[in-house]
């Protein structure tokens, strides 16, 4: 890997970053289009198929349910860009299409837009974790903890809590909740949001049947909301990711080198809407998703080492980050650390 020493010296300033990535920043309306036409017009398409398929055999439906699911994380892709104000041009046409894809994918727009851009403003500070990313406790945070914390924060970043349950319980539960801190607009999405929701429901069981859509509907879902946490995980917790303290953190080393260049294959570079180009996208979330690639690969100075689905595997096993050497650590590490601690006392 690179030295990051080094890769920090090559950032640009703030003001030299933004003129070099402006001009990926306006977007296309008929590529905005076409990916909309590409996504939602095969994902009806196949919900056809499958509710006939259904009929026959769930197993002969199964692979088509795959497909979906991969239909609707590109579907949460354009959702995500909507939130970014990066999809059109226009504000309204950005809040619309927003808020349809966020039905189809369980997600209130307003409500989901805000927790995210506190995310994008505080990624790779220490001091400011806990909005929108996945919680994780420093070395001297876990020593510090009681029984009760340490056995909380065990089971929260247990692989089948954090990449099965918790995907499930975020899109089907946590969604459908206003909190009482958010402001109006946030909190009437919600509610806009589950009305849609409860009046698709009584929609597709009154064409389909209740049984055959919930079958279908939690199928996809499941599959979405899993790799979706997946990907996100993967794209901030793994080996070399930078992280700081508020007072020594900078927004353009956070973006580049504390989030990942998670290189997929073509397919599933499709179907994750070139999310894997994170490091750009967290530099200029203005960027649409169809022009991250083409920012990559033609400013050399925002290329970093990439991480393929093998090396992302590896990332299951961080759980703590070890301040005294800015790295993730597994609880294995943490006992060598105690054990060192004990015998040098």
């Amino acid at each position: 890997m690179t030295n990051k020493s080094t890769q920090a010296k090559s950032r640009p300033d703030k003001s030299a970053w933004r003129n070099i990535v402006a001009r990926y920043q306006t977007p296309d309306l008929w590529r905005s289009l076409w990916q909309i036409a590409n996504t939602h017009i095969p994902y009806v398409i196949i919900w056809y198929i499958m509710v006939q398929t259904l009929k026959i055999s769930y197993w002969l439906t199964l692979p088509f349910i795959f497909l979906a699911a991969g239909l609707l994380i590109r579907n949460f892709i354009i959702f995500h860009d909507c939130g970014h104000g990066s999809f059109f041009a226009s504000r309204r046409a950005n809040e619309v299409v927003g808020f349809i894809t966020g039905v189809l994918n369980f997600t209130p727009y307003f409500s989901w837009r805000h927790k995210h851009a506190l995310h994008h403003a505080s990624s790779g500070d220490l001091d400011r974790r806990g909005y929108g990313d996945i919680w994780m406790m420093t070395v001297n945070e876990y020593l510090a903890a009681t029984p009760k914390e340490r056995v909380g924060y065990r089971l929260y970043r247990n692989p089948f809590v954090l990449f099965i349950l918790s995907p499930l319980f975020l899109f089907l539960v946590s969604y459908r909740l206003p909190l009482s801190r958010e402001k109006q607009r946030e909190r009437r999405s919600v509610h806009y949001t589950n009305l849609a929701l409860l009046v698709g429901i009584i929609v597709m069981s009154f064409l389909i049947g209740f049984k055959a859509f919930a079958i279908l509907q939690l199928s996809i879902l499941t599959i979405t909301s899993i790799c979706g946490v997946w990907v996100f995980y993967v794209q901030h917790q793994y080996e070399g990711v930078y992280w700081q303290k508020h007072d020594e953190w900078d927004y353009a080393t956070a973006a580049v080198e504390g989030s990942s260049f998670y290189k997929l294959p073509k397919v599933l570079q499709w179907f994750t809407g070139n999310i894997g180009f994170h490091h750009i996208h967290h530099l200029s979330p203005r960027i649409p998703n169809y022009n991250l690639e083409a920012c990559h690969a033609e400013i050399t100075m925002f290329r970093v080492t990439s991480i393929t689905f093998r090396q992302s595997l590896r990332s299951l096993r961080f759980r703590l980050w070890d301040e005294e050497n800015n790295r993730l650590i597994t609880f294995r590490e943490l006992n060598q650390i105690s054990e060192s601690a004990l015998a040098g006392t």
